[in-house]
């Protein structure tokens, strides 16, 4: 690969497409080289299934704590993760403007393979198309992943039940903060890294001890987005204590200078878990032992009291309607 930049060349399908793919895009996601189609030897001894797909155009590329390679990854290995299933393999397609440096590709390729390796999944099929200057925001990242959801899982937005408690892993709202901070627009100054992870071996510990009513990542619109979801899918009430949800005090400090809620905002390490009260202690347990859950908080319950609604008790003793936003606080974060 002599070309310091893409060009419409890498994206034609002759020689210079196969000089990218075998000379950067294989080597640093550390695959052979891809093709168009994977076959998966996939034992389900009885399970089930599980297909996901998601888009990333998240500005900037890289950012506190992570960037697009890395976060592609971690959130379809998450979506399949919070659906119970164990993920086995993804695709990555590539949207790339000409003019991308080449160098800054395989960085971010080189991001995504780590990620990859650390979840335990394989990178096994993939694309690359190149879009003239302006049309891309210099690199989209499409990934979608299979997994594997064992026999007698049972893990869905309709499954919360009144009496249950609520868990989140950490404290909320740190990817949504270290976007905006890195695109330097607020001359803000905050030491915040991005939370993102893969949670698949934190799921896959609650699975194996604990009886998991649902689960969702905090991504887009944050809790208050994942809760709203749950409450009207099941058909029950949700109650959170405001003075359980955690927040670093720099991501605090940050919402109140813009006037945004860590609530809202996007994470991308962070999920929220529902299970039977009598075994909250134990989920919380093994949430503090793994590393993504060592900031884990009980933050609430659910109830049989106005279905579809999460409410906030304050710390006045009253309680107040936690709203979804209608547009999003901040643009691009994943």
């Amino acid at each position: 690969m002599r070309a310091k930049v893409i060009d419409a060349a890498h994206g034609g399908g002759g020689r210079a497409s196969r000089v990218l793919l075998e000379s950067v895009i294989a080597p640093a996601l550390g695959t052979e080289i891809i093709e168009d189609q994977a076959r998966l030897s996939l034992d389900l001894a009885g399970g089930r299934l599980a297909f996901t797909t998601d888009s990333y155009v998240v500005t900037p590329l890289f950012f506190p704590g992570g960037d697009i390679g890395a976060l592609a990854v971690n959130g379809t290995v998450n979506d399949l993760a919070v659906g119970g299933a164990r993920p086995v393999a993804l695709s990555l397609g590539l949207v790339l403007e000409e003019g991308l440096e080449v160098d800054l590709l395989r960085r971010v390729l080189e991001s995504a393979g780590r990620a990859a390796r650390a979840a335990g999944v394989a990178i096994v099929t993939g694309d690359t198309k190149v879009v003239p200057r302006g049309a891309a925001d210099r690199m989209f990242v499409n990934t979608s992943g299979v997994g594997v959801i064992p026999a007698g899982v049972d893990v869905s937005a309709r499954n919360l039940r009144p009496g249950d408690a609520l868990l989140v892993n950490g404290p909320l709202g740190d990817h949504g903060a270290a976007i905006l901070v890195a695109r330097g627009e607020l001359a803000l100054d905050a030491p915040i890294p991005s939370d993102t992870c893969a949670l698949n071996g934190l799921t896959e510990a609650l699975l194996a001890e604990v009886e998991v009513h649902a689960m969702r990542d905090l991504t887009r619109g944050g809790l208050a987005a994942a809760l709203d979801e749950l409450a009207r899918a099941s058909g029950v009430g949700v109650v959170l204590e405001e003075a359980a949800i955690p927040a670093r005090p720099a991501v605090r400090g940050f919402c109140e200078v813009l006037g945004l809620d860590p609530v809202h905002l996007a994470n991308e390490g962070r999920l929220v878990v529902a299970v039977p009260s009598a075994q909250a202690d134990r989920a919380l347990a093994i949430l503090h032992g793994h590393p993504a859950g060592q900031g884990a908080a009980i933050i609430g319950h659910v109830r049989h009291e106005h279905p579809g609604v999460v409410a906030v008790t304050t710390g006045f003793g009253g309680e107040r309607i936690l709203d979804v936003l209608v547009g999003a606080p901040l643009p691009r974060i994943c």
